[in-house]
């Protein structure tokens, strides 16, 4: 397949390192490829490229850019068949999954090309002059958003397209103005290579820069810290556990220059169950919650891992449906070794917890590779005694809490740290009632879901996709949706600039026909 691969620094290739690094089939084992560790001095020359490619990129046309990410688009789609058995082969999931996830790339390219032609995100505003006004006179100010310069993106192991080289972040970064540059994650080399190239060639057919885009292969520690610290790049976007995501963050915090890290390190993602609702409908929400978390082997990071409900005359009944329907759940092959191994180790920690129940395993197998899903049960009060309950624990698993009263309900939502979701299912009565659950919670997360499951995120304008730390380290931010743009911008703001030196989106005459806030009136004049 690839012989030996090479790093993609701008539209050139490189191999200079002897070291290599390997691409392993998740489904048989065996070696795919090899590629060459990238050497600090490739680092350097993907900095130095991104950097002077910034100052030609960050000024193209939002129309032109548009072009680019259609254009990407485009190009995954040609790869065809190739892409699709690559990446199952590397990653271990299945094709109609992959399949999802190609679409969900591409839809996210086409959405931020809209974004861009239509042009409203750059939020121009315009406050004329006025000479008149007492007692000082009022001066001409205009203000957008702009680029904030080369970015690095760390490819996620959980979803080797949506999040990985062409996904959201580098969608998001390169929209924004910022020129890209990748770090593959080692679980999916050959796709991330793949990927890469298809980038490279939608650059060149569109005219974009030299250095717009550039992809590493390397050890992650080693290579991650050579460009997080790279005094060249302006900021970070993460996708993967809460050490790694946490120890990029203090790196680039300690910069001589800090920058901005957007982290999304997983979450616990709590799902409460109020009393009328439980009573209703006790086998519904049994096979829902059970489904949603072994979905994708449990390897999403809005995977439900913590189920909290109220003790009552239902709750027997709705225990035994649990039990029962998670018990018909299957496993699968994990996206790694090093990720079955945590969670393998991860429950059997739980199993040997002093008052921890195993209340249902799923399916199992007898194969070392897959991983089977497990549900604990524990009572409110054992979680404040083992409070780590309340981690997430990445894969087919979660903690069902049982509670005693509303009050306990409410204790456990206040003692939450930051994460990407919680839900609340019930009825309008039970919504009612417990309005001040809804108000903690709303506090404690990105988003708040009413009667669904956390997995699967609409990417749209509205969507957030992040939350309090420890889920993020910028609680201000979306990773999915249009706003995600706004993690590589920055406003700017001119006053008294002569109409010809203004951007084209703040002069007078609004060329783009894009709107703007004038004076305080949203139009296009």
């Amino acid at each position: 397949m690839i012989n030996l691969g090479e790093q993609i620094i701008g539209f050139e290739t490189s191999a200079e390192a002897s070291e290599t690094i390997s691409s392993i089939s998740r489904l048989t084992g065996e070696k795919m490829a090899s590629f060459s560790v990238a050497t600090i001095t490739e680092v350097d020359r993907a900095v130095e490229k991104a950097t002077a490619a910034f100052q030609v990129y960050r000024k193209i046309s939002g129309v032109k850019k548009a072009a680019f990410l259609e254009a990407i688009a485009d190009e995954i789609i040609g790869l065809g068949d190739e892409l699709i058995t690559v990446c199952c082969a590397e990653s271990g999931l299945p094709k109609g999954r992959i399949e999802g996830e190609r679409g969900r790339t591409v839809g996210q390219l086409k959405l931020f090309a809209d974004l861009l032609k239509e042009g409203s995100w750059l939020d121009a505003r315009i406050e004329t002059a006025n000479s008149d006004r007492l007692p000082l006179p009022k001066p001409d100010i205009r203000s957008m958003q702009i680029a904030l310069g080369p970015v690095v993106v760390f490819g996620a192991s959980n979803f080797p397209l949506a999040f990985s080289v062409a996904g959201g972040d580098t969608a998001s970064a390169l929209a924004a103005g910022c020129c890209t540059i990748v770090k593959a994650h080692p679980a999916h080399l050959v796709t991330s290579s793949l990927i890469g190239k298809a980038i490279n060639k939608a650059a060149i057919a569109t005219e974009m820069p030299d250095g717009v885009f550039s992809l590493l292969f390397g050890d992650g520690p080693v290579l991650g810290a050579q460009l997080v610290k790279h005094p060249g790049i302006k900021a970070v976007a993460f996708t993967g556990s809460f050490g790694a995501g946490k120890a990029i963050y203090d790196m680039a915090v300690r910069r001589e220059t800090p920058i901005p890290v957007y982290a999304e390190m997983g979450s616990t993602n709590p799902v409460f169950i109020l009393p009328r609702a439980l009573s209703e409908k006790p086998q519904l929400l049994a096979k829902a919650f059970s489904s949603s978390v072994t979905l994708g082997v449990g390897q999403f990071c809005t995977n439900p891992g913590m189920l909290i409900y109220e003790s009552a005359d239902a709750a027997p009944g709705f225990i035994q449906q649990l039990e029962e329907e998670f018990g018909q759940t299957l496993g699968g092959v994990m996206l790694t070794g090093d990720i079955h191994k945590s969670y393998t180790v991860g429950v059997e920690k739980r199993s040997e917890m002093s008052g921890v129940e195993i209340l249902a395993k799923g399916n199992y197998t007898a194969d070392l590779i897959i991983a089977s899903p497990v549900l604990f049960k524990i009572t409110s009060d054992l979680l404040k005694v083992y409070p780590d309950l309340s981690e997430e624990l990445f894969g087919p698993t979660s903690v069902v809490v049982e509670a005693s009263a509303k009050k306990d309900i409410i204790e456990i939502a206040k003692n939450l740290s930051g994460h990407l979701t919680a839900t609340v299912h019930g009825t309008d009565s039970d919504l009612v009632e417990y309005k001040d659950l809804l108000d903690i919670l709303e506090q404690k997360v990105g988003r708040l879901l009413i009667n669904g499951f956390p997995t699967g995120v609409e990417v749209c304008s509205a969507m957030v996709h992040g939350g309090p730390f420890p889920a993020t380290t910028d609680q201000k931010t979306t990773s999915v949706g249009t706003a995600a743009i706004f993690r590589f911008t920055r406003p700017v703001c001119y006053q008294n600039m002569p109409d010809q030196l203004l951007p084209n989106e703040l002069k007078n005459a609004n060329p783009l026909k894009i709107w703007r806030l004038v004076n305080g009136n949203l139009n296009k004049d």
